[in-house]
């Protein structure tokens, strides 16, 4: 059974990066991540137009962790608190023990090893303390930076199509190190 209470919020910290909880003031950041068209072009969603769309985004996704339906971090620098991307964790099943995992990253901030290092991290929380068995992450086919990094991981492509969008690819990756007793 997946350990679902965010209260209080986890904060995970490594070695260059804090992650914690999106707060009003990250509103112009996330403007800039969910408007920028090279970091959308693989994504199913909304660009952000305004600032207002930022904010409202930053209440919604606030509103479902403090209801525990997920997990969403300001992936920041740590020496300057900079919001340089995000990381999530969501789509939670009890039945499955599992979640999705989703994050972005500003472009300039690409290549650096930031990703992999925010995204071990919170593998790590999801496998050892939310004792979840399985995380699933589905990405469009083209965005190869991004099946790189689960292939870091060994995430597995699974033979789950999203048939309401094909360009997506399935992976998952199983908890091999916590096994339910």
């Amino acid at each position: 059974m997946v350990n679902r209470t965010f209260t209080p919020f986890p904060i995970l910290r490594t070695e260059r990066l804090s992650l914690r909880q999106l707060v009003i003031n990250d509103e112009q950041e996330i403007f800039a991540l969910r408007s920028d068209s090279e970091i959308n072009k693989y994504l199913d969603r909304q660009a952000s137009h305004t600032v207002d769309d930022a904010r409202n985004f930053i209440n919604k996704v606030n509103e479902h962790i403090n209801n525990n339906e997920a997990l969403y971090w300001a992936i920041t620098l740590r020496d300057t608190n900079i919001l340089v991307g995000t990381i999530c964790l969501f789509g939670f099943s009890d039945e499955h023990d599992s979640c999705e995992i989703g994050y972005e990253l500003q472009t300039n901030f690409q290549g650096q090893g930031i990703m992999r290092e925010a995204a071990a991290k919170v593998i790590g929380y999801a496998f050892h303390t939310l004792k979840v068995q399985k995380i699933e992450a589905f990405l469009h086919k083209d965005n190869l930076r991004s099946v790189r990094l689960l292939d870091k991981f060994l995430f597995q492509r699974s033979n789950k199509p999203d048939e309401a969008t094909p360009e997506l690819i399935g992976y998952e990756l199983t908890n091999s190190i916590d096994k339910p007793k």
